[in-house]
């Protein structure tokens, strides 16, 4: 008993000691709200807006003037302008987000941010490069906005400005997570696995639901379900199975996850990714690695020593 009081007592310490390092750490982010430029420049502005943002005007400005003068492109900026009048709580979930990358990532150079709207194309909405940071705000405008409607339901409800923070970890995390070489579900599990749990660390305030991008409905429906979750995927002898099709059953955004089984209506989609999830969280729970250490390490490796058990 005295033991793992002294173990949750010295993990208290650990935590805080880290919490206080990462607020520490000088973040100093430059923001551009490109779109509230744009949207208020006019074709007289256009001049100086190019010499500003050079990288961001290939076409020649009658292109640029054409989508200013648009109705659609009108009504866009107006909508955007209207949801994201302050910037503020945005501003400092990103300080955030960057401190926290700059504590475990020491050498990462933060980007310029720029906030740009893109016709709601949706599997663009953030795009991170060495130097700059995009973010698409007419993606976040709610998943109720009248520009999803004809979006299906899981992808609209991701269209919401509570994962604009999240979506950003995301694109972090893939360029430090490796691509699997081995072409097993497995593989492709601990590889979201990766993710998510870098996400954990980064984002250590979010809710799990917020991480993965699930309603809190749907983030219930997965703790509840994980021990017959695990249970399917073993019968079944998925684990070390290179068939593609896993990939869209579980792994891919989809309105649910495809167990063959009635109640996979009830479900929601890329459960295969909060299967990975739990076992990288297990076998850092059970091993002394370094978050470095951790992102090249073999899938294989991770599931075997992770001793991962599903919750009941």
């Amino acid at each position: 008993m005295l033991l793992s009081v002294f173990f949750i007592l010295s993990s208290c310490n650990d935590s805080d000691k880290v919490a206080k390092e990462i607020a520490a750490i000088p973040m100093d982010l430059k923001i551009s709200r490109f779109d509230r430029e744009f949207a208020a420049a006019g074709e007289k502005g256009l001049p100086a807006l190019r010499k500003t943002y050079p990288y961001l005007f290939p076409a020649p400005d009658s292109v640029w003037i054409a989508k200013m003068q648009d109705s659609l492109q009108i009504e866009l900026f107006q909508e955007v302008g209207n949801a994201f009048r302050s910037f503020e709580d945005e501003e400092e979930g990103l300080v955030q987000l960057f401190k926290h990358i700059k504590y475990y990532f020491p050498q990462y150079k933060v980007p310029k941010i720029l906030t740009v709207t893109n016709d709601v194309d949706y599997n663009n909405r953030i795009i991170l490069t060495d130097s700059l940071l995009f973010i698409s705000l007419d993606n976040y405008l709610g998943s109720e906005h009248k520009y999803y409607g004809g979006f299906q339901r899981y992808i609209a409800q991701s269209l919401d400005r509570n994962y604009l923070i999240s979506d950003v970890a995301s694109a972090f995390a893939k360029q430090v997570v490796p691509r699997p070489r081995d072409r097993s579900y497995l593989a492709r599990m601990i590889y979201f696995g990766k993710e998510l749990y870098l996400k954990d660390k980064l984002m250590p305030e979010a809710s799990d639901g917020k991480k993965i991008g699930y309603s809190q409905e749907e983030i219930d429906w997965a703790v509840a379900n994980e021990e017959p979750m695990w249970r399917n995927f073993i019968e079944n002898e998925y684990l070390y199975s290179t068939d593609n099709k896993l990939n869209q059953r579980f792994l891919e955004p989809a309105p649910f996850s495809k167990f063959g089984l009635e109640l996979d209506n009830e479900s929601p989609g890329r459960l295969g990714r909060y299967i990975g999830w739990q076992i990288v969280r297990a076998f850092m729970e059970n091993n002394d690695v370094s978050m470095m250490q951790l992102m090249p390490m073999p899938a294989d490796e991770i599931f075997k020593k992770s001793n991962y058990k599903p919750r009941n």
